[in-house]
């Protein structure tokens, strides 16, 4: 059971770090609904609940309201949930996407286990080489290699080798670790004011019907935390421009049910006309949500004062594995290999083996949260000015989820989800889909559009 007002003490908790005020939250159902020791639906419900309120509080502001006389939000523990885990339930033509690559998953060494992350080819020929295998070596080749090794040895060759892959840690071996010593000290949510200047937002030009209505989002984000925040933006009314790259890879099934709501054109940055174009682009922008590794953007000219430069006010909002600081900052990460690194795996595993969360909860805890950080910097804006900075990383959730305790839920069974399913035609055939978790009174969330097709649109705000 959850306990009294866990989730709207740890909503206020979130408001106070980040300097906004919220109206409160109702809050109904119990942990746990997943099957885990870990707190994953108050979690969900908190953050859900955070991002809903923010997204209430921009409207109640728009109309001149007081925080107190914002419309009423409500969060389900059980809707939460089973939003962390979205991607399981989408379906198009009654069809599931592939979610995982041949390679990918967990691996026993010498002395433990190691995950490796081989969703992207590049990824997986780095894992290959890494390991001395050959081009199209299959599972018990890349089994047999790393059982030869140590889980740190094949985390660090991997590493090296510009690849993707995590030891399993205890919680105590994470603890003591340089990089959760620096994670430890950083804030869950980190917004600072980049300069002092900006003008107001779109939104106090007039009433809005929905919370981000006339708010412009660039969303340069792949895989599942950015998306999941981008998306839920859109689901409140933002316009949400997706920016991807034809040499970008992408998992299929997640880069078309994180698009709900959303257009999606291709520039390549490393071209003067599409380094161009993404200028004019962030010129009309309000919000740039971004997860390239810490540093990768600020390289092709797009930092956050790059980007203030050139839209004054805009709110940069960073999403990264294990921080901008450190000596992992910008190494490469997924929810999957944070778990192993923070000892989340190990625990769910009782130390014999790895066993991960019911969902990417780090992914979608982020994804939400994220979303909650821009919100806070666009209702701070016009009070304070100035050009926004977010940043968040998928660690420093993992020990914001460990801090919420444990549950008996490791026997939960899967819950039912059939009420909170819905269908949209789209070009890619008929879509099932979770509805966007939260309500709203009068304004709860939706999404206007089906997922687009890769590029489908120009880069341009319509």
């Amino acid at each position: 059971m959850i306990e009294e007002n866990m989730v709207e003490d740890r909503i206020h908790e979130l408001a106070t770090e980040v300097g906004v005020e919220l109206p409160s939250v109702r809050c109904t159902g119990d942990d746990p609904v997943l099957p885990s020791v870990f707190r994953v639906g108050t979690a969900a419900a908190v953050a859900v609940g955070a991002a809903t309120a923010a997204a209430s509080a921009l409207l109640g502001k728009a109309r001149e309201a007081a925080v107190d006389e914002a419309r009423e939000v409500v969060v389900d523990v059980r809707e939460a949930a089973v939003a962390f885990r979205d991607e399981r339930y989408f379906r198009i033509d009654g069809a599931t996407g592939e979610l995982w690559a041949a390679l990918s998953g967990d691996y026993r060494t010498a002395d433990g286990w190691v995950r490796l992350h081989c969703n992207f080819d590049h990824h997986r020929d780095a894992v290959l080489a890494a390991l001395g295998l050959p081009a199209g070596a299959d599972r018990d080749a890349v089994a047999q290699a790393c059982a030869r090794r140590t889980a740190v040895e094949v985390e660090e060759s991997v590493t090296a080798a510009e690849g993707c892959a995590a030891a399993m840690r205890s919680r105590a071996e994470w603890r003591g670790h340089p990089q959760a010593r620096v994670i430890a000290e950083s804030p869950l949510i980190e917004l600072t004011r980049i300069d002092d200047t900006g003008p107001a937002w779109p939104g106090d030009e007039g009433p809005r019907e929905r919370p981000l209505s006339g708010v412009r989002v660039l969303d340069l984000t792949r895989v599942l935390a950015g998306p999941v925040a981008t998306r839920f933006l859109a689901a409140h009314g933002a316009q949400v421009l997706r920016v991807g790259a034809e040499h970008l890879p992408e998992v299929p099934g997640l880069v078309i049910s994180t698009a709900f709501g959303k257009r999606s054109c291709r520039l390549d940055l490393r071209t003067p006309a599409g380094a161009a174009a993404l200028r004019d682009l962030v010129a009309g922008a309000d919000v740039f949500v971004q997860s390239y590794r810490p540093g990768a953007l600020e390289a092709l000219g797009f930092g956050p004062r790059e980007l203030a430069a050139i839209r004054p006010g805009i709110v940069c909002v960073d999403i990264s594995a294990y921080g901008s600081r450190g000596p992992w900052a910008g190494r490469r990460g997924f929810d999957s290999l944070v778990q192993m690194a923070c000892g989340i795996a190990h625990e769910g595993g009782g130390g014999s083996r790895p066993h991960p969360l019911p969902a990417q909860v780090l992914d979608h805890a982020t994804g939400y949260l994220a979303a909650f950080g821009a919100m806070a910097a666009l209702f701070r804006r016009p009070v304070e000015g100035g050009s926004w900075r977010v940043r968040l990383s998928l660690a420093r959730t993992a020990q914001w989820l460990d801090d919420f305790g444990r549950v008996d839920g490791a026997g939960t069974p899967d819950p039912d989800v059939s009420d909170l399913m819905e269908e949209m035609d789209g070009t890619f055939g008929r879509l099932a889909y979770l509805r966007p978790p939260g309500t709203i009174d009068g304004a709860s969330p939706y999404w206007s559009s089906p997922p687009p097709r890769q590029g489908e649109h120009p880069p341009a705000w319509w």
